[in-house]
């Protein structure tokens, strides 16, 4: 039989027919053997048409892998993160992430489409991709390609979208994977995840001349950066400041139901990622913000369970200890306890107070009068102090309204 392949029964037929060419035993060049490889050659292609090749399982294939070149757990940790993630993916508790599989299809020469097996499937299980804020995200130039109401063009307008994230997954998010939330509020997953990757593609934008270096930041640095806030251009030198450390600093406008002030990001080869939304435009809250953020990356740097952390700076921190820490950190590197024990502005509600020490501490009077307003519970105090509608002007690429 020297034609395709349609029927099972053919296909009987043509490995009766090579069973009998194999005893032959022919030799090469023969017009046996010859019809012996083409009967094979049709058997492959009926059985690709027929039978859906099932990828090994990932996790497996990396076990494989393991075994081929005598690798311990450890041995994994520059390909997936740490320990805890080796041992998580092992025993399946964790998925890959697409920073994973680029490490290990680049390391270990794992194949990716072996890696990557069925995330696509999953992903339509797990996403309710018209929850998305779709019609905003077109409004505000986020999404710029043609879509329409059906689920396939907005699924796939909406992976284009997160693809320019990098490594951020929409179900990490949605499902509070490797995550920490401070509100009060019921927040809006799937906003919250669109903001996300907004804020990461335009972190990912434009490489990075250096790479960050574990421990950067610490107190003595975030009071640096609390000096740069008496220049009165003092947010935009800033993002510069920190690019020069490897750190990125990017402002988006929130998404409603989000109630978001910032975000701290720690993602693509461990690069810290700040967000800030300046959904309240004053130069206060934009350094308290800024700060709050820092505060994460410079005391949960290292913490294996999260990757991200949303905050809500309008609620009390509660009982919750990282949030207390990074409150703690950041009020210290803006007005250093010491400072602010000795200072008439202490006690005093005058603007002249706010200045004197704002003067003493090389910053913003603003932040002062922030601190102010904070201690005395009394929001209306110093408001010619506090620099209202003063930060979204410099960022005019943003679309405020």
């Amino acid at each position: 039989m020297d034609k395709v392949i349609k029927t099972k029964a053919d296909c009987e037929e043509v490995l009766a027919a090579v069973e009998k060419l194999m005893d032959l035993n022919p030799d090469v060049g023969t017009p046996e053997a010859d019809q012996l490889e083409l009967l094979t050659l049709l058997i492959q292609d009926y059985e690709s048409r027929e039978y859906e090749f099932i990828p090994p399982d990932p996790v497996e294939a990396i076990k494989f892998r393991m075994e081929q070149q005598k690798l311990a757990p450890r041995d994994l940790v520059p390909y997936l993160g740490s320990r805890s993630k080796v041992s998580e993916i092992l025993s399946k508790k964790r998925p890959l992430t697409l920073s994973m599989i680029r490490a290990l299809h680049t390391g270990l020469g794992i194949p990716a489409k072996v890696l990557v097996v069925d995330q696509s499937d999953v992903e339509d299980v797990q996403i309710e991709w018209r929850r998305f804020p779709i019609k905003e995200m077109s409004n505000r130039g986020w999404i710029v390609q043609p879509i329409d109401n059906r689920l396939t063009s907005i699924a796939n307008v909406l992976r284009e979208f997160f693809a320019a994230a990098g490594p951020l997954e929409a179900e990490a998010i949605l499902y509070r994977k490797s995550g920490h939330i401070r509100c009060a509020r019921s927040m809006d997953d799937y906003a919250l995840a669109a903001w996300s990757a907004r804020i990461l593609a335009k972190a990912f934008k434009e490489p990075l001349s250096v790479e960050y270096e574990p421990n950067t930041v610490n107190l003595d640095f975030m009071r640096q950066v609390a000096q740069i806030s008496s220049s009165d251009n003092g947010p935009l030198e800033v993002r510069d400041f920190l690019r020069s450390h490897g750190i990125v600093l990017a402002v988006e406008r929130h998404l409603p139901r989000t109630y978001l002030d910032g975000a701290a990001f720690i993602v693509r080869d461990n690069r810290p990622v700040i967000g800030l939304t300046l959904r309240h435009d004053r130069i206060d809250n934009f350094w308290f913000s800024l700060m709050h953020e820092l505060a994460h990356v410079c005391l949960h740097y290292y913490e294996e369970e999260f990757n991200y952390f949303y905050d809500d700076l309008d609620i009390e921190t509660g009982d919750d200890p990282r949030e207390k820490e990074a409150d703690q950190l950041a009020s210290e590197a803006l007005i250093p306890a010491e400072a602010w024990e000795r200072s008439a502005a202490r006690h005093s509600r005058i603007p002249e107070a706010a200045e004197l020490l704002a003067n003493q501490l090389g910053i913003h009077p603003a932040i002062v009068a922030g601190r102010m307003r904070y201690e005395s519970k009394s929001y209306r105090l110093l408001n010619n102090l506090m620099g209202h509608r003063e930060v979204q002007k410099l960022f005019p690429e943003v679309k405020w309204r």
